[in-house]
């Protein structure tokens, strides 16, 4: 009980608030994407095939890779663990900038004109994940109701 205790604890500061909300609005499409095939991905028969299949990850971590983007995202959104969920995103874009998005640069590929994605992005993601992480869930989250309620019992 104590872990779940600190693993919700969280104050009413907006700062995480913002940066919680930031990260999983801009995590959803993409764990949308894997796990649904919304916003034209490929769901996860298609996204497992090519995690394993094509840049073979044991398929265990391409399920906690999918997972952690998917899920994170709502946990993050609702407040809820969330630092479990932005440390799941950020383990999983660490091992991307460090197993693919840094042999292209750092700049994203707007002009189309470069072999594949900078790391940039990435880097923005782990920023908010970090706040996340050290502040808690911030205002406006179950992470908050239930560190009250536990305060209360």
């Amino acid at each position: 009980m104590k872990a779940l205790q600190f693993l919700c604890k969280t104050n009413d500061s907006a700062a995480p608030l913002l940066a919680r909300l930031t990260l999983g609005l801009v995590m959803f499409p993409h764990g949308a994407q894997k796990a649904l095939g919304w916003f034209g991905g490929y769901g996860y028969t298609g996204t497992m095939g090519f995690f394993t299949g094509t840049l073979h990850i044991p398929a265990v971590f391409a399920f906690l890779a999918i997972a952690a983007e998917f899920a994170g995202s709502l946990g993050l959104i609702f407040g809820f663990l969330s630092r479990v969920a932005a440390f799941g995103i950020a383990v999983v874009m660490a091992v991307a900038v460090l197993t693919i998005h840094s042999a292209n640069g750092f700049f994203m590929n707007w002009a189309g004109n470069q072999k594949g994605e900078g790391f940039e992005y990435h880097l923005l993601v782990l920023g908010l994940a970090v706040i996340v992480l050290v502040y808690g869930a911030g205002k406006a989250s179950l992470d908050g109701v239930f560190t009250r309620t536990a305060k209360s019992s």
